[in-house]
């Protein structure tokens, strides 16, 4: 839940946010050659084969998916003055599984202007340990807000196209290539689409969600895969208003989930979420979660699953001139799957890099913007990310104490609500709260020499169990 996110893209001459300083280590001392993160794709140069000149043919940048993280990058890349196409292979606007908290690193990083559709605005939260000692810690200033995803990434997709993006919906992307018949030079991306067209592009960015078709031609590596369960409640005004400006957050019996409700107006949002591989037994924890809210006997209007991925630290973020961001990346929260805050900032990070790709002449200077694109993610996400893993496993191993100390200890409840808000971040709190980072420290060292699940000398848990798994095929964009 970092505050950091990216600034509005700047001048041509002005690297976008993030940009690593050249020394040794720098994007110049690492280009020439392959780094971790950066899968080369991109066919040598050939005698005589000159930069091809500008074509009408040819989009500066092409983003596949018009989610909040493919909108954003959208956005960075047409401020920029590039031409850009935006695919969305479904019709707008369009459900997504989601409980819809706009936490204050989402709210920073919108667009300027940007007016959130709010649908509730949260004061207090209720906190329960799988149904029991439940405890409600309220706030006189707004937590965060709560929104309808559909309303959400539509005016998200506006703000791109009056930025001058083109969308393009109903347009499945099947591939891209970026050597072959269908590429003619080595700067240009080929995004072939379902119905057998060939788009043309300097530079791609893949933000066509978690099982991402762009994700795997990048090669984006999970180790970690979440199964969530959510439906969409209608009910009375009398219980509507008896949630209004509360939600619920319930620590699960399995370790590492929780549910929520987030009230949105006369419906709520009820979900679950817990490993993959404890599938039978989420659905369980949804249906008896529903039932001891006493909503069971209201119909839901939409109910749903999805899973969330995790990237692994040494997971490439781009191969080539195409990029990857969002939840096609495996860039959310690692602890409480928040994957919007993600998905803003790596999508404008990634629309402003892209820029640079597309306007790189070979394959070192493009190597070297993706580069840049992957420390912008590693310095400021991936820190992030790197503190969600350990609280994870805290949290699998002892959620108990995370009960008692949320809402027992004030000190607790203040970061809590300083992180929603966006004035801090938990990966700054644990750098420079020296009490948070030795209780932390004093936990892991707990689980190190203890069974069950933990970050070390442990045996295989549920969610290790999932990672493993084999992946059906992708889903198309």
């Amino acid at each position: 839940m970092s505050s950091e996110h990216a600034e509005n893209a700047g001048p041509e001459h002005t690297e976008p946010e993030g940009a690593a300083p050249e020394a040794a280590g720098s994007p110049d001392a690492e280009a020439a050659r392959l780094p971790d993160d950066v899968a080369s794709d991109e066919a040598p140069a050939r005698a005589g084969d000159e930069p091809a000149e500008e074509s009408a043919d040819v989009w500066d940048v092409v983003v596949v998916g018009a989610g909040p993280a493919g909108a954003s990058a959208a956005y960075a890349a047409a401020v920029a003055g590039r031409r850009v196409l935006l695919l969305e292979k479904s019709e707008l606007p369009r459900y997504k599984t989601c409980g819809g908290g706009i936490i204050g690193p989402s709210r920073d990083s919108l667009p300027p202007g940007f007016e959130l559709p709010l649908q509730d605005r949260v004061h207090a939260v209720t906190f329960s340990l799988d149904g029991r000692f439940a405890r409600t810690r309220r706030s006189r200033r707004m937590l965060f807000g709560l929104i309808n995803r559909p309303e959400f990434d539509a005016q998200l997709v506006e703000h791109a196209q009056k930025a001058g993006a083109e969308l393009r919906t109903g347009a499945t992307v099947t591939r891209v290539e970026q050597h072959g018949p269908a590429v003619p030079d080595r700067r240009t991306v080929a995004v072939v689409l379902a119905d057998g067209e060939t788009v043309l592009a300097r530079a791609v960015v893949g933000a066509d969600g978690s099982a991402s078709r762009i994700g795997a031609h990048v090669g984006v590596k999970l180790g970690q895969v979440d199964l969530g369960l959510e439906a969409e409640i209608p009910v009375p005004p009398s219980v509507a208003e008896d949630w209004k400006g509360r939600v619920l957050i319930d620590w699960g019996p399995m370790p590492g989930s929780y549910g929520w409700v987030f009230p949105k107006g006369d419906t709520l949002t009820v979900g679950v979420i817990s490993a993959r591989g404890e599938g039978a037994a989420t659905k369980r924890y949804m249906e008896d979660f529903v039932a001891r809210l006493g909503l069971a006997g209201f119909e839901p209007t939409i109910s749903s699953g999805h899973l969330t991925r995790c990237r692994t630290d040494d997971s490439p973020l781009s191969r080539g001139r195409v990029l990857v961001c969002g939840d096609a990346a495996g860039l959310l929260e690692p602890w409480t799957r928040e994957g919007i805050s993600y998905a803003l900032r790596s999508g404008r990070l990634a629309g402003e890099w892209a820029v640079r790709v597309a306007e790189a002449n070979d394959a070192v200077d493009a190597r070297r913007q993706a580069l840049n694109y992957a420390f912008a993610i590693k310095a400021g996400l991936g820190v992030e990310m790197a503190v969600g893993r350990r609280m994870l496993a805290v949290f699998e191993r002892r959620p108990g104490l995370l009960h008692a100390t949320i809402t027992g200890l004030r000190p607790a409840w203040n970061a809590f609500a300083d992180i929603t808000r966006g004035s801090a971040t938990l990966g700054g709190m644990v750098r420079s709260n020296g009490m948070a980072r030795r209780a932390l420290e004093l936990l892991d060292k707990r689980m190190d020499t203890s069974s069950g699940v933990g970050p070390a000398g442990r045996g295989v848990s549920p969610r290790e169990r999932a990672a493993s798994e084999p992946e059906s095929a992708p889903e198309e964009v």
